[in-house]
């Protein structure tokens, strides 16, 4: 058993009596050398700092380990310490002892209603992440890697037309040296300390909505995509759900995967793609509308899908007719998994036919026209019709 001891800033004398007690008495301390130096020596207790890097070297430090108390900063399971020990040992083998957490000290200072903000982990990741959540008024608390991420946020708030927005670095919550600084985004300069979190009001024009079938333009492409109203009926029938996961096969400019991490924060995407430019591109319209942990597999399916996480949402907009493409995956899809397929080209329009006639679902044929210039008049321009196939795994 491991029990996690939450530690606010104001360090030892701020614990818990209970808790503090549980720290003297364990045979094995674990933890941060910051959280470990917070602690009066104890005669014979061994004190084991956490590996570098942590996920990696977690396993062995644990193993044949026993009982310890391990420390954290605030509430272990807001993006701490507890959520990756229970990942890794199971929750009956891992006992929480929060303290109050940055979260509910920053809200505190800003009095913002816990209903009223959304939270943004930016620890060891991409600041990008934030742009999914920009809009005007809306309320946002960055966790911070380190105290250059105040400056990155302001970057990215200026460079989405939210420079405008209000930016509130908070230092230090809890601790005597706790500091606030307060400017907008175009304006942010100067230092703060390593650990802050970043309070943004957001003010600037809005961005892209969550609905699927965002602007063809707001992805980088060369023509391969997935255009807008057939993006959005494919994504209609795969239907993202909270925490599962898609494989965008033939991925051009990952505009499907995209769009269904878009849906929810939990949500993941593999992208499988054969060219590299395409790759790099589908990695950068990740990052620019704020969905940084899609993975990107550069190689050719069926091949590229092996040992691949399990998906519960297949598209396939590339490729289809390839030997093997799509009875992999069918293959690979669990019970309750939903996959999309779609063809302009006749021969991809008979293998879909058979699948059909094979497996069922939904066949259908969807031509879409747009307006256009005819001289001085205006008229309608056809686009290639696509047949979509669409299947449930029972």
């Amino acid at each position: 058993m491991i029990v996690v001891v939450g530690i606010g800033a104001g360090g030892w004398d701020e614990i818990p009596v209970r808790h503090q007690q549980l720290i003297r008495e364990s045979a094995v301390l674990l933890g941060g050398k910051r959280h470990l130096d917070l602690v009066p020596d104890v005669p014979g207790q061994r004190r084991e700092p956490w590996p570098s890097p942590l996920r990696e070297g977690l396993p062995a430090l644990l193993d044949g380990l026993g009982e310890a108390v391990a420390l954290a900063s605030g509430d272990p399971l807001v993006s701490g310490i507890g959520t990756t020990l229970i990942s890794l040992l199971g929750r009956e083998n891992v006992r929480i002892e929060p303290a109050v957490s940055s979260v509910a000290l920053a809200r505190a200072r800003m009095g913002w209603a816990a209903e009223s903000c959304v939270v943004v982990s930016l620890v060891g990741r991409d600041v990008s992440l934030v742009a999914r959540e920009l809009a005007p008024g809306r309320r946002i608390l960055a966790l911070s890697s380190d105290e250059s991420t105040p400056e990155q946020v302001a970057n990215l708030l200026v460079t989405t037309g939210f420079g405008a927005s209000r930016m509130t670095v908070l230092g230090e919550l809890g601790a005597e040296t706790e500091s606030t600084r307060t400017a907008t985004a175009s304006a942010w300069e100067g230092e703060v300390p390593r650990l802050n979190i970043v309070a943004i009001e957001c003010v600037g024009a809005p961005l892209f909505g969550w609905a699927a079938g965002l602007p063809d333009d707001a992805f980088e492409n060369d023509g391969q995509l997935t255009k807008r109203d057939l993006r959005a009926s494919a994504l209609a029938r795969l239907a993202p759900v909270p925490g599962q996961h898609l494989w965008d096969v033939g991925a051009g400019a990952g505009s499907v995967g995209i769009e269904w991490m878009r849906t929810h924060p939990t949500c993941t995407t593999t992208a499988i793609e054969a060219s590299p430019e395409r790759a790099a591109r589908i990695a950068r319209n990740a990052s620019r509308l704020g969905v940084t942990g899609l993975t990107v597999v550069e190689g050719r399916a069926p091949d590229a899908l092996a040992d691949l996480p399990t998906p519960d949402a297949i598209f396939i907009g590339g490729g289809a007719t390839r030997p093997g493409v799509l009875d992999a995956c069918l293959r690979a899809l669990r019970p309750g998994g939903r996959i999309v397929v779609h063809g302009v080209t006749l021969e991809t329009e008979q293998l879909l036919a058979t699948a059909y006639q094979a497996h069922g679902g939904e066949l259908t044929r969807i031509a879409v026209e747009t307006s256009a210039p005819i001289g001085t008049f205006t008229g309608w321009a056809p686009a290639r019709s696509v047949t979509q196939w669409t299947h449930s795994i029972g």
